[in-house]
């Protein structure tokens, strides 16, 4: 398949509808509405865009009664339910239909949002997106790709890291061509080169599925550079690597947990002695620009592919920069197409 790379779409000058959850996160809503306020405040002079809180009416208006809103343009659509971490995701598809989070996707599918943002319950998103939204065509299973930090200039971009656990050659396949068209438009890179995650680098290991996986990668118009290895994703060895939800998520909660027993281990050797002390506080301004790789904020939040619609799911705990870059990000996808190209790629002669 030829890929679209860099060229936008016909509404390139559009004012895009973008609902946001204003109840998702473990901060809400202060940090939704602050965040889309920076967003506004810091958005690029060919982007325009029009924020559509979805929650409880009283606690936004409360909330930005507040605060200066520096011209957002917004409005408010009341939802008296919530979503919580806590709730199944399915029996919440089917018994919180007034929450914010179902209001939001139901309003992206009917046309009223061109994208829809969420901090809350991941499993609820992905549920409620694939019901209410669909499958592009030709995509068997959606999944949610992250970005890594890598020792290169760009990150990797891993994926599934959660949204499907039982694994086929097929969608680990349709991971790889949308992980490739994402990287692509997003971080503007012509031809990704794209790595199997394995436990050998050689052809022959794996499961069944990940040997018909490496036949079905090997014979694609991708740049496949074959199976990579756990220290290859930090490396950077390839800018997409592929693997099944249930490995992804515990390489991506490992990888979160980096940044945590660094600042600690550094805490406790500046906790044994005034030179320790000065030789951290000396360090502090390096190490802040070095762990700014590790900082999930920079991307916002996780694109949900394979939707007939354009998702990006937040952190839990995403602050008003996590959020300001998830509406960046979910306009981005919207802009160059991201979800033609991916039915475009799974539906040519090839595929």
């Amino acid at each position: 398949y030829k890929r679209n790379f860099g060229k936008m779409n016909e509404n390139i000058n559009k004012c895009y509808k973008v609902a946001l959850d204003a109840m998702g996160g473990d901060f809400a809503p202060k940090n939704e509405i602050d965040g889309a306020i920076e967003a506004y405040k810091n958005k690029a002079s060919d982007i325009d865009f029009e924020i559509i809180f979805i929650g409880d009416e009283n606690k936004i208006k409360s909330y930005i009664s507040q605060v200066q809103t520096a011209g957002l343009k917004y409005s408010i659509v009341n939802a008296s339910e919530v979503i919580t971490m806590h709730d199944d995701p399915l029996t919440a598809f089917k018994t919180k239909k007034n929450s914010s989070l179902y209001k939001g996707v139901e309003l992206h599918s009917k046309g009223e949002a061109d994208v829809f943002l969420s901090a809350g319950n991941t499993g609820a998103m992905l549920t409620t997106s694939t019901m209410l939204l669909g499958r592009i065509k030709g995509v068997s299973r959606p999944t949610i790709g992250t970005f890594m930090p890598t020792i290169t200039k760009t990150p990797c971009f891993l994926l599934d890291v959660g949204a499907t656990i039982d694994m086929r050659a097929r969608f680990l396949y349709e991971f790889a061509i949308m992980g490739s068209i994402y990287v692509s438009q997003v971080l503007h890179k012509s031809n990704p080169s794209v790595g199997l995650l394995n436990i050998g680098e050689e052809a022959s290991k794996g499961t069944e599925e990940i040997l018909e996986t490496h036949k079905l990668l090997s014979s694609s118009n991708l740049n496949f550079l074959g199976n990579v290895e756990g220290r290859d994703i930090l490396a950077g060895t390839a800018d997409v690597v592929v693997c099944d939800g249930y490995t992804g998520n515990i390489v991506l909660k490992f990888a979160e947990s980096f940044t945590t027993i660094l600042k600690a281990k550094i805490k406790d050797f500046a906790s044994r002695g005034l030179f320790n002390k000065l030789s951290v506080a000396l360090m502090v301004p390096t190490l802040k620009k070095i762990l700014a790789d590790f900082d999930y904020q920079e991307y916002g939040g996780v694109p949900l592919l394979g939707v007939n619609g354009a998702v990006i799911i937040g952190h839990g705990k995403s602050t008003p920069k996590a959020i300001k870059n998830m509406i960046y990000r979910g306009i981005e996808i919207v802009k160059r197409d991201v979800n033609k190209q991916i039915e475009t790629a799974l539906n040519s002669p090839n595929n």
